[in-house]
């Protein structure tokens, strides 16, 4: 994989911060857009603009044909059957809030059971939190093991019979575990169960084959994989998407409107009220095309070595903690010893370096570490090595730093 040429198509990164060079290291949180993305998008505003699926006129044709072009792209990515089973949404958050208000709200019942983990992010539970309240059903989380990761034998334990909904992040935003999602989604459907499964940190990062995994729900975010944001996919089995019912109602969506009562459009429109995010959905189309002809396998590639260097060169660091299992996708998590993570976070940005600090929208999961927040280092196929030296030049300097001030 030529980087340097990758990098080029990224002008964000040809800048700097504080008189450095930026070392953009926060892609977990989102992504960087490339060139193809950037002019895609100022194409349709310049050349296409119009809404989607109501004019005959040229401009409507050009703009629905790519709106609907960007969603067999999105199918093709996902290895999906059906364009049917594609439905674009606001992000990852909206989708998996489809599910909980859409599907299992409807299907639950009391003493019922939704399973997650305690490593999920913020929006992966609180939707279950609230579909359990509304329904009385039961929330039961797998456990975790002391490196962070999930065993499948944990997961029989927990799910059982009475389990009609899994839920499981692809790969967790904090500790990088890649979960064994087919391996859950089979015991899920042992179970009777459905799986829903939080891509937003897998799909970015390496091939997702939906049909593969044999999972029943899937969602993802543009943003993270240099898409714009404000767009994401939803993925669902046609059977279980036309069994439920729309969350958001109005225009578009509909088939036939009275007085009384409506009727709705047939998959994926369903599900697509009022003016979508054509733009955005275009944008994603273009993101996929550039990430494909780059190669999800080496993009997966280059994130790993990036990764396993940067867990040799940060653990010659005196005094760090650092948060995850050995084998992980591309993002270290961590702590230095008597500094605050936003008080790294803040010397590095100094150099140029830019990391996330806080608890990452995962509470519960700070809890199991048992710590209130941690810096976190993410990154992508643009990210480099020599980066790396600079993130670990500025961690030994802020450790100097607090070092020498208390």
């Amino acid at each position: 994989m030529d980087v340097k040429a990758i990098r080029e198509m990224f002008p964000i990164l040809d800048q700097e911060i504080n008189g450095n060079p930026l070392v953009y290291l926060d892609s977990s949180a989102t992504a960087q857009k490339p060139l193809p993305v950037i002019e895609a998008v100022d194409e349709y505003y310049r050349k296409n603009n119009a809404n989607v699926h109501r004019g005959v006129h040229t401009l409507g044709t050009r703009a629905t044909d790519q709106y609907e072009g960007a969603r067999e792209k999105v199918r093709q990515f996902l290895k999906a059957k059906s364009t049917a089973e594609i439905i674009f949404t606001r992000g990852t958050t909206t989708a998996i809030n489809t599910i909980a208000y859409g599907y299992a709200r409807q299907t639950l019942k009391k003493d019922d059971e939704i399973v997650i983990t305690p490593m999920e992010h913020h929006s992966n539970i609180i939707p279950w939190q609230q579909a359990a309240k509304a329904t009385g059903a039961t929330l039961k989380y797998i456990p975790l093991q002391e490196d962070g990761t999930i065993s499948l034998e944990d997961a029989r334990k927990t799910i059982t019979s009475n389990t009609k909904i899994v839920a499981i992040a692809h790969v967790s935003n904090v500790l990088g575990t890649i979960n064994p999602v087919k391996e859950i989604a089979e015991i899920a459907h042992q179970n009777g169960a459905v799986i829903a499964i939080d891509g937003a940190q897998g799909a970015p990062h390496m091939e997702v084959d939906v049909q593969n995994i044999n999972c029943d729900f899937y969602a993802f975010s543009g943003h993270k994989m240099g898409a714009p944001t404000g767009i994401g996919v939803l993925y669902g089995k046609k059977e279980l998407l036309e069994q439920m019912e729309p969350v958001e109602f109005g225009g578009e969506m509909i088939d036939f409107v009275d007085l009384y009562d409506s009727t709705w459009k047939e998959l994926p429109w369903k599900f697509e009220g009022g003016t979508p995010i054509i733009a955005g959905a275009i944008g994603l189309g273009a993101a996929i095309d550039f990430l494909n002809e780059v190669g999800m396998d080496n993009i997966l590639e280059h994130e790993q070595k990036l990764a396993d260097y940067a867990l040799e060169k940060m653990r010659t660091i005196n005094g760090i903690d650092i948060y995850g299992p050995e084998k992980r996708a591309a993002l270290v998590t961590f702590n230095l010893d008597d500094v605050h993570p936003h008080d790294v976070a803040t010397v590095l940005d100094a150099e140029g370096i830019a990391v996330r600090a806080g608890h990452h929208c995962a509470q519960p999961l700070m809890k199991w570490l048992d710590v209130t927040a941690t810096a976190r280092a993410s990154f992508y196929l643009y990210n480099t090595e020599e980066e790396i030296d600079r993130l670990v030049e500025g961690l030994v300097k802020t450790k100097e730093y607090f070092n020498n001030v208390f």
